[in-house]
């Protein structure tokens, strides 16, 4: 079995609850997987044409950096408070994610700008929190926002309209949980 169904279908088998939280580190963990995610995110992403992928810490990071790598163009980090980040940055608050906690976000003001077209990685996204402050701060630099691509969509319509899911590899709901 191989494409876009067989990848799917790991993911849901990788993918588990582990003391009622969603456990995707052993997406990273399976070297074959974690190719077949950055492959088929990048795909995803390569119609549209970005010259940047923007990425927010921690496993943003991972997947983000490696579909920049994939699709031969720069990446961005945005950084939650405390971490090391020299230069003039550009700052935005989320709204509140799904615990409820809003979240200062941090961009290098350097890293885009007018005639970019920036992409978001992430594995997973539910009410968009993030991916609405990032669209902001990308934004705000001039450079054209064109969406999210991630491993697991929970987003709902709303969510949706305001950062158009680009690439989507696995349905939150098709996920066994505790």
């Amino acid at each position: 079995m191989t494409g876009p169904v067989a990848l799917e279908s790991r993911l849901r088998a990788a993918i588990r609850s582990v003391g009622g939280h969603m456990d995707v580190w052993a997406v990273f963990e399976d070297a074959p997987l974690f190719a077949s995610v950055v492959d088929a995110l990048a795909d995803g992403l390569e119609p549209h044409g970005p010259t940047k992928v923007v990425a927010v810490e921690s496993r943003g990071f991972l997947l983000g950096g490696a579909v920049a790598a994939r699709l031969g163009v720069g990446f961005v980090a945005v950084r939650k408070p405390g971490g090391l980040f020299p230069g003039e940055k550009a700052t935005v608050t989320t709204v509140a994610d799904y615990r409820g906690n809003r979240t200062e976000l941090r961009m290098l003001s350097r890293s885009v700008g007018p005639g970019d077209r920036v992409a978001m990685v992430d594995d997973w996204i539910e009410v968009g929190a993030q991916a609405l402050a990032v669209r902001e701060l990308v934004e705000s630099t001039g450079a054209a926002f064109l969406g999210l691509a991630t491993m697991v969509d929970q987003s709902a319509d709303a969510v949706a309209e305001a950062v158009p899911v680009l690439a989507s590899l696995v349905d939150a709901d098709t996920l066994e949980s505790d």
